[in-house]
């Protein structure tokens, strides 16, 4: 069997663009991936069409030779757009392999290890804004069995808080904590955003109620500072997403950053890349808990993953996104009591409708997460549910 095409699509989904490949082989399988990477969609399809050509001709089951060729080939190593752009083709290779020998991925890597994951719910507080606001819609997300909220409370601060709008947040956390009672777990974001003082004033601020865990609390550009941040901090510390490599995951845990190590399938090398690095994080007793706020085929990587890894605790998910979800892949996210079955099927369990994703072309995003939100650019799209089985 050999690679015969590869092809990208990029498909607007109002807060960002899904970025996907999709591998052709001359026996007709076909593998899909996903390397989403906001911002830089352009970047990443350029990044696929320059080692388009390594691919052509390849036997699409020599996974690790493929890899590891594309990465020892980098003279300028890896940064985020090379290393997704492997990431999503690494993914489609498992596609195949998975179809071609008739069984789910997580068959491949050594086997089922549970049977569901519990999921934590992102994208479940839209339009709110007050702590009243966040409140109610926490109480409304729990009552439809969701058992984890994550959100940011910040607004646009950065490196540090005033007062008024550091009290503000904390308010936040304390409504969404009385709302939805003690046995609701909470995750506070930080979006990588302050310094070590102002981290560390939150962490102190927010452990009355119980967070899981606080999230990127400084800048991913210095280990140490993270660490400090780590050492300082009363409550569990969640930082990873923006690690691309194991020599710097090895660096990651080595320094002793965080309790929970949020790596993402899409930027970090893929499906065997993040296996090996959560094998690493397992000997520093460091639990793995996805980067996942993507779209339907790193999802369904996420959950092949969460499928066989001993250490994998909990796995982000969008609770809504945008009403055509649905029509851009099979996907069949099936949700019960806060927990989310992991997919049976041949490969990664669902295929990609092209037609569909050329009906939704690339938008420029320009705004993000320091500087102001979605609806100050662009019309509110009308945000969905794509779980099945949702209360």
């Amino acid at each position: 069997m050999k690679i015969t095409d590869v092809k990208t699509f990029i498909v607007d989904c109002y807060r960002t663009n899904f970025v996907f490949v999709k591998l052709y082989t001359d026996e007709g399988l076909t593998g899909v991936g996903e390397g989403t990477l906001e911002y830089k969609e352009n970047a990443l399809t350029g990044a696929v069409l320059d080692i388009r050509e390594d691919l052509i001709g390849q036997d699409p089951l020599n996974i690790e030779k493929i890899v590891y060729h594309l990465y020892r080939d980098s003279y300028w190593r890896i940064g985020a757009v090379l290393q997704s752009a492997i990431s999503m083709v690494e993914m489609a290779l498992w596609d195949i392999s998975g179809k071609f020998y008739n069984v789910p991925v997580m068959n491949l890597l050594g086997g089922q290890v549970r049977d569901e994951i519990k999921i934590y719910a992102n994208a479940w507080f839209s339009g709110a804004k007050t702590p009243e606001e966040f409140a109610s819609k926490a109480k409304a997300t729990v009552a439809k069995g969701v058992r984890a909220l994550k959100w940011d409370p910040f607004g646009k601060a950065y490196l540090y808080m005033e007062k008024r709008e550091f009290s503000a947040a904390i308010d936040c956390v304390a409504a969404v904590r009385e709302a939805v009672g003690p046995d609701v777990e909470l995750l506070i974001e930080g979006h990588g955003r302050f310094d070590v003082a102002t981290a560390v004033k939150i962490a102190n601020a927010i452990k009355p109620y119980d967070p899981m865990f606080f999230e990127e609390p400084i800048p991913p550009d210095n280990l140490d500072a993270l660490a400090e941040v780590h050492r300082k901090s009363p409550v569990p510390i969640a930082a990873g997403e923006r690690i691309y490599s194991q020599y710097a995951f090895r660096e990651f845990l080595e320094k002793g950053c965080a309790d929970f190590a949020q790596l993402d399938v899409s930027h970090c090398g893929g499906i065997l890349a993040l296996k090996k690095m959560a094998a690493m994080a397992e000997v520093h007793y460091v639990a793995v808990a996805p980067h996942n706020p993507c779209g339907p085929i790193t999802n369904a990587s996420s959950l092949q993953l969460a499928g066989n890894i001993v250490n994998y605790r909990i796995l982000e998910t969008m609770f809504t996104d945008v009403s055509w979800r649905r029509e851009l892949t099979s996907e069949e996210v099936v949700f019960r009591d806060g927990y989310i079955a992991i997919p049976k099927k041949p490969g990664l369990g669902l295929d990609l409708n092209e037609r569909e994703c050329l009906k939704h072309p690339y938008v420029p995003i320009k705004l993000r997460h320091y500087n102001g939100n979605l609806t100050d650019i662009r019309p509110k799209e009308a945000a969905v549910c794509y779980f099945y089985g949702m209360g």
